[in-house]
């Protein structure tokens, strides 16, 4: 069975430069929309069949959470939905949030 791989924020930074990687935040509604990553995707259990319907099974996918523990188990279980190259962020959004932009809720 194909694992997911973990990714540093520097990486995961320049796929989203090159627009080659859609980032799926796991954490809870209010967390998400007080600061998350530009262009995520709110990945919950109620979103994820439009998960799957947006996003091809050989898109790279990140996976989000707050420190970068809980993403594992939701990449892997991406991995388990058919999705290919499926990466959890280290650190997650709490990394993240020290040394790149994220967008907050208006």
């Amino acid at each position: 069975m194909t694992q997911f791989k973990h990714i540093n924020i520097a990486d995961t930074s320049q796929h989203l430069a090159e627009g080659s990687a859609k980032i799926c935040d796991i954490r809870d509604e209010t967390s998400f929309k007080n600061g998350h990553i530009e262009g995520a995707f709110h990945l919950t259990n109620q979103s994820m069949a439009q998960l799957i319907n947006e996003v091809d099974f050989d898109q790279k996918v990140i996976v989000v959470c707050y420190h970068g523990h809980s993403s594992q188990g939701a990449a892997q279980y991406l991995i388990s939905q058919g999705y290919e190259d499926v990466y959890s962020l280290d650190g997650g959004f709490t990394e993240w949030a020290k040394v790149q932009p994220y967008v907050t809720a208006k």
